[in-house]
């Protein structure tokens, strides 16, 4: 007989949802400049957008903009009428030495989400000094006392997402998702088996940086470099590397009248059996990622993507 526990299990929280909105951006200062460009009322206008495009699932963290980005969802939230599916992370800092810290900061994401449960909570990375099986027995005390709907884990190895299955197994707990970054230009989870273990097992891969922060939409080239932190992760010289990989994803946009590189790179993510989750600061933004719903690559436009992925991949192992 199926009880309460198999049912909640049974139904996958990701049902319809093929692509969903990252908010790391909202409110953080330090990586993204909030406050320099975009501020609160563009973030509104995205979300609103976003929910009435059919776009209702949001992921932040505790560690974004150190909680700014949950404060903003929490004013947001109770303006639709839609049902709203969030997931929130729990950083496992090395001074949080006890399970109990995570019912604390859960506590704290819950007040400045304004909600009295979670839909998907997930360790943000599976730091020492504490195991990985530690927290997962915090994350279904959590589940138990009716706090959160469904436990993920981030940035995580097969090896690792494993024992937390192992873990929440002894409680009839099924690990909902692992998020990781995935693009194609980082497809270590498609090439170690990552990503098809979690789809024969049911575990939703959630890709962030989908669009490899920017750089995949084609508005970066060797003459017009990335800001911030992000122009010490691509270089000119690996601007320049990319740039038969940036063509093809136009020249599959046009074919597939008007696609931006943004919309093609997007839906890759989504024909390859992922989530993800693009962030958006601008309503041109939002709309671009929109764009990459209700239409399907060929294989054809996928093998030609992965080629080129693969060359730049390769050539990055040869320098390395």
């Amino acid at each position: 007989m199926a009880t309460p526990l198999d049912e909640i299990n049974d139904k996958s929280l990701f049902d319809g949802i093929e692509i969903g909105i990252g908010t790391w951006s909202w409110g953080d200062r330090l990586f993204w400049g909030y406050g320099q460009g975009y501020g609160i009322d563009d973030i509104r206008m995205v979300f609103n957008a976003a929910v009435s495009a059919g776009i209702t699932f949001f992921d932040t963290a505790e560690a974004y903009g150190s909680g700014r980005s949950e404060s903003i969802l929490g004013e947001l939230i109770p303006t639709s009428s839609q049902k709203i599916v969030i997931g929130t992370k729990f950083m496992p800092f090395p001074w949080r030495l006890s399970h109990r810290s995570l019912h604390k900061a859960l506590k704290n994401s819950l007040k400045r989400l304004n909600l009295a449960k979670v839909d998907l909570y997930q360790l943000h990375m599976a730091w020492p000094p504490l195991t990985i099986e530690t927290w997962m027995e915090a994350m279904s005390q959590a589940f138990q006392d009716g706090l959160i709907s469904a436990v993920g884990i981030s940035n995580c190895d097969r090896g690792l997402m494993q024992r937390a299955c192992d873990a929440l197994s002894h409680t009839g707990i099924k690990l909902a998702s692992n998020q990781v970054e995935y693009n194609l230009l980082n497809r270590k989870v498609e090439k170690n088996g990552l990503l098809k273990h979690c789809q024969e097992t049911g575990i939703k891969l959630i890709a962030y940086s989908p669009l490899a922060q920017g750089v995949l939409t084609g508005k970066y080239n060797p003459e017009n470099l990335p800001t911030g932190i992000r122009r010490g992760r691509f270089s000119r010289k690996y601007l320049e590397q990319i740039q038969p990989l940036i063509r093809l994803l136009k020249q599959i946009g046009l074919a597939r009248g008007g696609k931006t590189p943004a919309q093609v790179a997007l839906n890759w993510v989504i024909k390859k059996g992922a989530l993800p989750i693009p962030g958006a600061k601008t309503i041109q933004q939002l709309e671009e990622n929109f764009g990459a719903n209700g239409w399907s690559l060929t294989e054809e436009e996928v093998s030609l993507l992965d080629q080129a992925s693969d060359r730049i991949i390769d050539n990055d192992k040869k320098r390395s």
